[in-house]
């Protein structure tokens, strides 16, 4: 099944993005750090915080920097809690950050809000990742009961148990964000719309045919969403998921001016 996650990049994925024919750039003196798919892992989101601060104190000049989180931050790793009770505390000190919403943040988000329980919809969420974020809270589903009343007993129980600082975070979270020549969202665009009338089941779930597609939106888009082996650049885009609840790899994209490159934590699978 891990196998079936991961894509291989294609043939000339490592082609140099550009805008118009360009290389694309952020304003002087900002540095952007867009940090991929956490799930859940709080040990790699402190890894790799470690390794932004130690970046920014490196740069031996000063910089704005601006710190971008590009969804997904709860399910399949165990810490999903403590992700968010840490990305709350961060939120009082250190460069600002933009929190995206991933699809399994909303997936989240609607399961706590829902006035009833939709078996089918619980039962994707729970599939992939959804129970280790109930267990990071307290609550095992319990095997005892029916499928429609287990969800139901976990959603009760979770909204007994979830903070309201929890919710006040999920709640605004942000569909996609640009700045410079770069649009920042979860999983990518529909091409050929432009970027202000994107759908929200797109920048939340998209993935073909943007991942093939090759035209020019006038920005380049970082994403997530899609698990490859290694960040991946094309003309167009730029995707930095790289399966860090499983891989130990959480992948960050540095950009300042027209310079790109990367951090990473270094790892073993959890």
């Amino acid at each position: 099944m891990l196998k079936r996650l991961f894509q291989r990049s294609r043939t000339g994925s490592q082609l140099q993005p550009s805008v118009a024919g360009r290389t694309p750039a952020l304003p002087r003196g900002v540095r952007v750090y867009a940090v991929g798919d956490v799930h859940g892992r709080l040990d790699l989101l402190r890894g790799i915080e470690e390794l932004i601060e130690q970046d920014r104190l490196d740069s031996g000049r000063h910089l704005d920097s601006l710190v971008i989180h590009l969804g997904d931050l709860v399910d399949r790793g165990f810490e999903s809690s403590g992700v968010l009770d840490h990305l709350i505390a961060q939120a009082r000190g250190g460069p600002p950050r933009v929190l995206l919403l991933g699809n399994h943040d909303l997936w989240l988000r609607e399961f706590v809000a829902a006035d009833r329980t939709d078996p089918d919809q619980v039962a994707s969420w729970i599939r992939f990742g959804g129970d280790a974020t109930l267990l990071s809270y307290g609550i095992k589903l319990d095997p005892r009961l029916a499928e429609a009343d287990r969800f139901d007993r976990a959603r009760l129980e979770l909204r007994l148990r979830f903070p309201a600082a929890h919710a006040a975070l999920l709640a605004g979270l942000d569909l996609a964000f640009g700045f410079g020549d770069y649009f920042f969202c979860h999983a990518g665009i529909r091409p050929d719309i432009p970027l202000a009338r994107q759908s929200e089941a797109d920048l939340l779930w998209i993935r073909e045919p943007f991942l093939t597609w090759s035209g020019d939106c006038g920005k380049i888009v970082v994403h997530g969403h899609t698990v490859e082996e290694a960040p991946v650049t094309r003309p167009n885009r730029i995707g930095i998921d790289t399966g860090a609840c499983w891989t130990g790899r959480l992948t960050c994209l540095v950009l300042e001016g027209t310079d790109r490159r990367f951090l990473q934590t270094g790892g073993k699978p959890a």
